[in-house]
């Protein structure tokens, strides 16, 4: 009787392991999926800034952008709420192309990017 009742604590113990280690992968996976949401919600965010400043689409360049207070704002932004946000934007005569990219704390590195048009 002394070893049914080992055995089905060992196989408790096993359980509960398991639901902890399925917890910790969820939370990663949450948090990872998180960012990647944040990440789509910058891009399309801008896209929103240079549709309704379409006269000053070349001032949202990544070369151009310090001098731009919306730009440098939305640069800002990009770093704050990614953990080591960065974002590449180009304008090719209205092709807009956004680039994100950000390190999660597990060292991988992931990027987002964004092609539109604006005429």
């Amino acid at each position: 009787m002394l070893i049914e009742v080992l055995v089905s604590v060992l196989l408790f113990s096993v359980g509960v392991l398991a639901l902890v280690g399925l917890q910790a992968n969820m939370n990663q996976t949450q948090g990872a999926a998180k960012v990647r949401t944040d990440a789509s919600y910058l891009a399309t965010e801008l896209t929103g800034l240079m549709w309704s400043d379409k006269a000053n689409l070349d001032s949202y360049t990544t070369a151009n952008c310090n001098g731009y207070a919306r730009c440098k704002a939305w640069m800002a932004k990009v770093s704050q709420a990614l953990p080591n946000g960065t974002a590449t934007v180009s304008v090719n005569s209205g092709d807009i192309t956004i680039l994100i990219t950000w390190s999660l704390p597990d060292g991988g590195s992931h990027k987002y990017q964004s092609e539109t048009s604006i005429s």
